[in-house]
């Protein structure tokens, strides 16, 4: 079993040098006492304790790893970049040769802009969508997450109540809800914004029906206002363009971010021509956001997706993942619900509603190297192959028993 001795005196150093430790989605604390809070290393799809403990990642960063940690053509692309410049008083070419990339190759755009993180690109495509239309209402799913701003952190302290006006919400993949908030909106609907699937924490995740997503885009055309995909947490796990091009419907305004750089800090928004003039007229900017160290980065992964087969080699893996949890969790006398894509799976156990069992067994795996979450969506790598898939498998069969000893 896994000893954390290290790390505790790091979490102790923590609680006074930040707020309340470490902060964020990011706190180990949500996951479990067993989990790591700090890292020394990663490589491939593992993570390494200052213990020198190692873990087999199924967060992956929270979706930013998606070929591999320290992949080599991202990582070599990059400090070939940092040797010459980065961020400075303006922008490297590779600014523009980015951005016509994904103009190229994302279905709906015919524009690019680039920020710093999935927030800042949720609330650019939302700030776009009401300088163009001149409206302000935005309809949100009901318990989505779309960033840690004003507007949308799931948290309320610090946030007042105008912060939140403007905005009515609907449920998921219900095409009545989602028609009630838009005639609520009348002529001050300026956005539907909307998840590629729904992956909220602690509930089943959700793929999109074809009635609610093309729904919502008759909708937005009908009262011309923007449909925004929030891709920031599935953007280039299912497509290298839009997630939803999966399924035959294009946003109009698109925010894509974590993987898309493979761990380098980038996030995209992408739109179409409708909203090209609003995009024009907002004014939004950063220190950092021109830096050109994530460009060659974010080109480099765009190469090595399509050259690797990475799309298919996630898919694979997932559904290995998949099957041998199911197969094992049966073998010991429990039942998992599963939910949502297999590159991006949630797991949870029936008859769980506490998720005491959940709680009970990430803990455990972590003790014995393998990193899952017990209510947050996990992410499958590039670098979990079909043995390390089998590695992990093998690892959670003591979890299992010790789950089975508690519960059984």
């Amino acid at each position: 079993m896994y000893q954390l001795d290290s790390d505790l005196k790091l979490r102790e150093r923590a609680s006074t040098a930040f707020p309340a430790g470490v902060y964020g989605h990011q706190a180990s604390a949500s996951v479990s006492p067993k989990h790591p809070q700090f890292f020394s290393r990663a490589e491939g799809g593992r993570l390494w304790d200052t213990e020198g403990n190692e873990y087999i990642d199924f967060m992956c960063g929270y979706g930013t790893n998606l070929l591999g940690y320290r992949h080599p053509r991202v990582d070599e692309a990059a400090a070939a970049q940092q040797a010459v410049i980065d961020c400075a008083t303006g922008p490297s070419p590779l600014m523009l040769e980015l951005a016509e990339t994904f103009n190229n190759q994302v279905a709906h755009a015919d524009w690019t802009m680039f920020a710093k993180n999935g927030t800042d690109a949720t609330t650019i495509c939302v700030m776009t969508a009401r300088a163009q239309t001149g409206r302000n209402t935005i309809v949100v799913a009901e318990g989505a997450y779309h960033g840690a701003a004003p507007w949308c952190t799931p948290g309320p302290s610090g946030v007042a109540p105008a912060d939140r006006a403007n905005q009515l919400t609907y449920h998921y993949n219900d095409v009545d809800s989602l028609r009630t908030a838009v005639e609520l909106a009348g002529a001050d609907l300026a956005a539907i914004i909307v998840s590629p699937f729904k992956h909220d924490v602690f509930v089943d995740q959700e793929w999109p029906t074809d009635d609610f997503a093309r729904a919502a885009r008759q909708l937005c055309d009908d009262k011309d206002a923007a449909l925004i995909l929030d891709d920031v947490r599935c953007a280039f796990r299912f497509s290298l363009g839009s997630t939803w091009e999966t399924i035959g419907v294009l946003p109009d305004l698109c925010a894509m971010s974590k993987s898309v750089a493979n761990g380098y800090s980038l996030a995209v928004i992408t739109g179409n021509d409708r909203f090209r003039e609003g995009a024009s007229q907002i004014y939004t900017t950063g220190s950092f956001w021109f830096a050109s160290v994530s460009f060659a980065a974010s080109l480099a992964t765009i190469a090595a997706i399509e050259e690797e087969g990475a799309l298919e080699v996630m898919k694979n893996s997932g559904d290995r993942l998949r099957r041998g949890l199911d197969e094992r969790a049966s073998a010991h006398g429990f039942t998992l619900r599963q939910s949502g894509p297999s590159q991006m799976p949630l797991v949870l156990f029936e008859d769980d509603d506490l998720w005491q069992k959940n709680n009970f067994f990430v803990a455990e795996a972590a003790q014995r190297g393998v990193y899952l979450h017990p209510w947050h969506n996990m992410f499958i790598c590039a670098a979990h192959t079909q043995e390390v898939i089998d590695e992990a498998l093998q690892r959670t069969e003591g979890a299992f028993a010790a789950l089975k000893k508690q519960f059984g």
